[in-house]
């Protein structure tokens, strides 16, 4: 069941003109959220975020934070879910051809809700393989990271890149040459026990997930450092893991098919062990969703 415009439908019936900008151009913005035992996590950050980027792209939300937090229970409520990804989509909306956003008089609004399958374990226990893309992240000036924008044609091209090299997942650097993201997560590494991960100014997404590692890194007394990196600092890591909101904290075995980890670091692992706890603290006492799964 699709939460289209106001209305729960059949996913048969949940679609979109062919003349919605979303679709034309990439006209839009989008927030990914997890709901553990029908509680979403973090909610209110994934909203804040929602609205910002609707600011920086000049988009007006038709719907106050709190009507969007029911339409999303509400979804998750239609399909009958616990454990959850949901995403909420907002398009430019319906118009004629052309980029004036005036053409478009009311946004398309979308939310879909699907149960949330599990990574494979040997994810965690052994690591994922990255690869260094050639494709560069895109220039803040040019489309801002910031921006959780539906045109994802950047991280694609990247993604194609680590497929063709067998890699889970793409990081690109900036036009610098400075590590940035990955196509789909923030990266952090370990050098002398000091956890390193991009800073802003570099030109990547604030993410939610690393705003809380780095929190659960200061709790912890591990030693942080934001700031701007070459791919030879991270060749040089100790440890180094990839997050976002579904994989939360995932261990990396390997980069380039020659730097190789023998499985997950300590610091990680206490990490993702902190974030953890979070999400358990977080829904611990939350009635927000109490319906009974499939």
């Amino acid at each position: 069941m699709i939460y289209l415009n106001g209305r729960i439908i059949s996913r048969d019936k949940a679609v979109i003109s062919v003349f919605d900008h979303g679709f034309l151009y990439g006209d839009g913005i989008y927030e990914t959220l997890r709901a553990y035992n029908g509680v979403v996590f973090k909610f209110d950050e994934h909203i804040e975020r929602l609205f910002r980027s609707a600011f920086l792209i000049g988009l007006n939300i038709p719907m106050p934070p709190d009507a969007i937090k029911k339409a999303v229970y509400k979804t998750i409520e239609a399909n009958r879910l616990k454990e959850a990804v949901i995403r909420i989509t907002i398009s430019r909306g319906a118009g004629p051809i052309g980029l004036d956003p005036d053409l478009c008089p009311k946004p398309t609004f979308v939310i879909f809700a699907s149960k949330f399958k599990e990574y494979p374990e040997q994810y965690f226990k052994k690591g994922v393989k990255i690869a260094i893309a050639d494709t560069r992240r895109n220039y803040r000036k040019a489309i801002d990271p910031q921006i959780k924008s539906l045109n994802f044609l950047n991280n694609i091209l990247a993604k194609i890149e680590a497929k063709k090299r067998n890699a889970y997942e793409a990081i690109m650097l900036n036009y610098r040459g400075h590590i940035a993201e990955g196509t789909i997560t923030n990266i952090f590494f370990v050098r002398n026990a000091v956890l390193c991960t991009p800073s802003l100014s570099v030109g990547i997404l604030d993410g939610i997930t690393r705003r809380i590692i780095l929190d659960a890194a200061g709790e912890l007394k591990i030693k942080t450092r934001e700031g701007r990196f070459k791919p030879e600092d991270i060749f040089e890591a100790q440890e180094v893991f990839i997050s976002n909101t579904t994989m939360e904290v995932m261990p990396v075995a390997e980069i380039n098919d020659t730097i190789k980890f023998t499985g997950p670091g300590k610091i990680t692992m206490m990490l993702r062990q902190k974030y953890k706890k979070k999400i358990k603290s977080y829904i611990k006492g939350r009635d927000e969703c109490l319906i009974s799964p499939d």
